[in-house]
């Protein structure tokens, strides 16, 4: 069975919304969005600023148990779209019982996804056929950058 191709993104922003946040995920190619609620935004949110809360979250939950168990996040895939919704796989890879190298992929929504592959440090790539098909919004990210900088200009003139 052969692998399908995929396309290596990274996080590129995320902006909330009247109803949770928008994941702004890409590369020097295209930009695509995805929607999460507020509490997995806040984490991705953290992550990308390399920022912890006092008390552990879910996320960091996971990764302790991940840890606590032998398992790495080796990636994430976002590997399929249907009906307006993303899918994900998490793929960890972790010693057997005979010490050889065993991966275990999990099907996950891609903001736990993401919000974990940010934590861990881990790759987050798409599968080719939804990269395709997903909509380029780097022109909506650049105007969402270029506002957000202008208000960043006008608070520090008050």
């Amino acid at each position: 069975m052969s692998e399908k191709p995929v396309v290596d993104v990274q996080v590129r922003a995320i902006f909330p919304t009247s109803a949770g946040c928008a994941v702004f995920l890409g590369n020097d190619e295209k930009v695509f969005i995805i929607y999460v609620d507020s509490s997995v935004g806040q984490a991705i949110g953290l992550s990308l600023r390399k920022l912890s809360r006092e008390r552990p979250q879910t996320h960091d939950l996971i990764g302790r148990i991940f840890s606590g168990l032998g398992a790495k996040v080796d990636r994430i895939v976002i590997n399929d779209f249907n009906d307006g919704v993303y899918f994900a796989r998490l793929i960890l890879s972790m010693a057997n019982e005979l010490g050889d190298r065993k991966i275990v992929e999990i099907d996950a929504r891609p903001s736990d996804c993401l919000a974990i592959a940010l934590q861990q440090k881990a790759p987050v790539y798409i599968a080719q056929h939804v990269w395709d098909e997903a909509d380029d919004m780097t022109e909506i990210l650049v105007r969402m950058e270029d506002s957000n900088e202008k208000e960043l200009r006008n608070g520090d003139e008050g």
